[in-house]
């Protein structure tokens, strides 16, 4: 943001709710870790203050990441004050900050400088995934006593192999090949005949369209499994995301921090070849069937890291609510497509069971459908085992992506987070110390 006086000559200390002001995301010096200052200015409203404010930045050459206002409650005689929140580059000891802060003093009511905000750890560059990606919940080795392949030792090896292999990746390397055996393939290929013509019937038309240039550009077929590597260079070329191997499940806030980068943690393994149409956890068959071709669509893949970066340092309650809005959108959400309802979701698009009860019209017992709204999506609970009883339907795509940046920007964000897609960067608009959580090799 310029602090030249004359450019912020519209900003009035008169607004009667809290104003947010931002620097235009293609500011060179956004893109700047460079060290930064907070501080809580209170002034008294009059005509002209925050110019005359403002303008000492401006003389003292210091840059301003952020300001944001709140009402004071009235003071005597009835005057009305403001508290502003200034973050700008620099650091005390800097003789330019200390030139400014001795300048605001007399024309300020209150000036405090406020210490670095303790968040929870977040990864700034795409290589920190490297850090987070092996925190798994359970590895792809441990199998409940109820899975199908619980009790066979060569399907237990093969994913002990597969696991390693993913463990092994590192984020500037290509993600390996896999030499998937017959009787995967096979698997494979008796889930995509089953929901082949589902996906004609019920499947969004943005779906519908990444399926068929990923046959021609991934290897789709269902007599071959297509590599995550070749995937992810295809969904490069296409919206910037890319696919990354993970050993089994992560936590929401891990999870969610990969999306903020345009990366999406995928398993490797596959369900067990005695119930093909069956699986108690993410496979292959739900992550390259379900997620990757709707990566290859721009709405959602910028609809997918609005939500990673919403997470990146939030509250463990908001990460809940995020994690609860991926559920019922990147997961089971459903769009409004030529009067129909069609599935978006990789929950729906890689589950024949679910997604005719989802979107077809003979079930005797229909599910409750409401209009996607993040704010109730977000405290909507749901179950992992068995079919939704509530799905949420957005008009289309762009209106998921739209409302969903809504809520994002309405959370108490601890800051404003943009991702630099040339050097894979997330870059903040305030310092903060990123301690809470932090992985056991940063700590």
């Amino acid at each position: 943001m310029s602090t030249n006086p004359m450019r912020d000559e519209h900003l009035s200390i008169g607004y009667p709710q809290p104003v947010l002001v931002r620097q235009d995301s293609t500011a060179p010096h956004l893109l700047s870790d460079a060290p930064r200052t907070s501080v809580l200015m209170e002034l008294t409203d009059r005509v002209g203050v925050l110019h005359d404010v403002l303008r000492y930045f401006w003389k003292h050459d210091v840059n301003v990441s952020r300001i944001e206002s709140r009402p004071v409650q009235d003071g005597p005689m009835g005057k009305k004050s403001f508290d502003f929140f200034v973050d700008f580059h620099g650091q005390r000891g800097d003789d330019n900050i200390e030139e400014l802060l001795l300048s605001l003093k007399p024309i300020t009511d209150k000036l405090l400088i406020l210490d670095e905000k303790e968040v929870h750890w977040f990864p700034r560059h795409i290589s920190e995934l490297d850090l987070i990606a092996d925190r798994t919940l359970d590895a792809g080795t441990d199998l409940e006593s109820d899975h199908p392949g619980f009790n066979d030792k060569a399907y237990r090896e093969r994913r002990a192999r597969l696991t390693q292999a993913a463990k092994m990746h590192r984020w500037d390397k290509a993600i390996a090949r896999i030499d998937y055996t017959p009787e995967e393939i096979a698997t494979w290929g008796a889930v995509w005949d089953r929901m082949e013509s589902l996906w004609d019937c019920y499947a969004c038309k943005e779906y519908m369209h990444s399926l068929q240039l990923m046959k021609t550009h991934c290897g789709y077929q269902r007599d071959n499994i297509p590599q995550q590597q070749d995937i992810s260079e295809f969904l490069k070329d296409r919206t910037n995301f890319q696919m990354r191997p993970v050993a089994g499940l992560l936590s929401s806030r891990d999870f969610l921090n990969g999306l903020a980068f345009r990366v999406f943690f995928s398993t490797q393994y596959i369900r067990h070849h005695s119930k093909p149409l069956y699986t108690p956890e993410p496979d292959i068959c739900h992550e390259l069937l379900g997620h990757a071709p709707m990566f290859a669509d721009h709405d959602f893949a910028d609809f997918s890291q609005e939500i990673g970066l919403a997470s990146l340092g939030a509250s463990d309650e908001d990460v809940q609510k995020l994690a609860h809005c991926y559920w019922h959108s990147v997961e089971f959400g459903l769009c409004r497509e030529d009067g129909k309802n069609k599935a978006y979701g990789a929950g729906l698009l890689s589950s024949f069971g679910e997604l005719e009860y989802a979107c077809g019209h003979n079930q005797d017992q229909k599910p409750e459908i409401k209009p996607w709204d993040p704010e109730v999506a977000a405290h909507q609970d749901f179950p992992i085992t068995s079919y939704q009883p509530v799905y949420f339907l957005a008009d289309s795509l762009q209106d998921a992506k739209q409302r969903m940046r809504k809520f994002c920007e309405d959370l108490p964000r601890p800051f404003f987070a943009l991702h630099n897609a040339q050097t894979d960067t997330v870059h903040i608009d305030r310092p903060v110390r990123r301690t809470k959580g932090a992985p056991d090799s940063v700590i």
